[in-house]
């Protein structure tokens, strides 16, 4: 409860802080960078004194917000902020993106579905199907990821040696499509990160194909997959060149709403 007199009408709009708008950029900053950057690198980015920025790079340290990279005098993420990050409500995300969702199935007539990456595995969070309620919704399930439009695109998008932590030493075969030769699925992961979007051919279940792209953050790391799927009769393989574009716009869009 409010102290009287203090109620969020009597207060007027919130104002931001600017030390605390400072301290967020210099730590998105520190997230956005593929090498550990130093002060003077950060204090360039975002335009901060740079006696300034080693202050709020102090305080965000000593919170574990980030932290000094081992041989270096750069930054990195810190402990606290993964921390914060795993806490996040999951169908916040699902509100901000539902309407991206939205327009996809509206312009693609199709189902359509959301992944989050959780560690070196995808869970599906949200879908809008078309099909119909006999049509079981894969929301809450975790992705084959070599069987799977939206798995594959996941591993493209991995270093080699994240790809070979993800992926079991032998490949299951769950239908007579399913690529299970390591050397096949890698010119498979090759073509999709040239197209942008991967497919699924019947690979997972029989007669059930799909598109699917990356939701990228700054560093071009996977943090999400927009995918489309059904019925082989409602999506054939013709149909790729067409949805895959499509796909991929909306995984840009989700990139910029979640950015």
């Amino acid at each position: 409860m409010n102290p009287p007199g203090d109620s969020p009408a009597r207060l007027g709009p919130a104002q931001s802080v600017q030390s605390v708008d400072r301290a967020l950029d210099l730590l998105a900053a520190v997230a956005a960078s593929e090498q550990a950057p130093t002060v003077a690198e950060l204090a360039a980015r975002c335009a901060i004194n740079r006696s300034t920025a080693w202050r709020l790079l102090a305080t965000l340290e000593a919170h574990g917000m980030v932290e000094r990279a081992s041989a270096s005098s750069g930054y990195r993420v810190g402990y606290g902020a993964v921390r914060l990050g795993a806490a996040a409500d999951e169908a916040s995300v699902v509100r901000r993106v539902r309407p991206v969702l939205e327009d996809l199935s509206t312009a693609t007539g199709e189902t359509v579905s959301l992944a989050l990456v959780k560690t070196a595995s995808l869970r599906y969070v949200d879908h809008i199907s078309v099909i119909g309620a006999s049509f079981a919704p894969w929301t809450e399930e975790r992705v084959s990821l070599h069987s799977t439009s939206s798995g594959k695109i996941f591993l493209a998008w991995l270093s080699d040696a994240e790809r070979g932590g993800a992926l079991p030493s032998t490949l299951e075969r769950f239908t007579d499509s399913t690529i299970i030769d390591g050397q096949a699925l890698e010119a498979e992961l090759a073509e999709a990160r040239t197209l942008g979007y991967a497919c699924c051919r019947g690979e997972d279940a029989a007669l059930t194909n799909g598109v699917s792209a990356a939701v990228l953050d700054a560093r071009r790391r996977p943090i999400a997959v927009v995918n489309i799927w059904g019925p082989e009769r409602r999506i054939p393989t013709d149909r790729f060149p067409e949805l895959g574009p499509a796909v991929v716009e909306m995984a840009d869009r989700v990139a910029a709403l979640l950015a």
